[in-house]
């Protein structure tokens, strides 16, 4: 009998991450507690660029950009967002979306792996993403469920279950 398997990577869907700031930025616009506050929310490369006249104004702009990634069905763990910065007049937060499996988080994910699932499960790190390997697909769905529990500031998706 051949091996199961399956991939898990980190990944944010684009066009669902631009929707949600497409709607923050409309919201943004017409709220009226944003008014004369110059606040806005634009893309600034592949990261994302929230200005406004005060500290508290910038972080409602992520707050409100926050909450539309969540009814996009975007973890917020896919989002590093800085803390305000001073730049003139105005504040900024500069935040970015993570994609992929870092290294670091990948040993990490492997080690949870060896120590706490099913001995048949093997675990091997691909780039960006691990593939997970064993003979009984029940295993497998224990790594599942035993990484969905675990406590990684990573959202995982699992993918190519076979």
């Amino acid at each position: 009998m051949a091996d199961s398997s399956f991939d898990i990577v980190s990944k944010v869907e684009h066009q669902e991450a631009d929707n949600a700031l497409q709607q923050a930025r409309k919201e943004v616009e017409q709220r009226y507690d944003f008014k004369g506050t110059s606040a806005s929310i634009e893309w600034s490369g592949e990261g994302i660029l929230m200005k406004a006249s005060s500290e508290d104004r910038v972080k409602a702009v992520l707050d409100v950009f926050q909450s539309k990634l969540v009814k996009r069905g975007i973890s917020l763990k896919s989002l590093d967002a800085g803390d305000p910065q001073p730049s003139g007049k105005e504040y900024r937060i500069t935040a970015s979306l993570k994609q992929g499996i870092d290294q670091e988080h990948a040993k990490k994910i492997g080690k949870i792996i060896r120590d706490q699932a099913p001995k048949t499960v093997k675990s091997q790190i691909q780039g960006d993403e691990l593939r997970v390997t064993s003979k009984s697909r029940d295993d497998l769905q224990a790594t599942i469920a035993l990484l969905k529990g675990a406590d990684l500031d990573l959202d995982l998706q699992f993918i190519n279950f076979r």
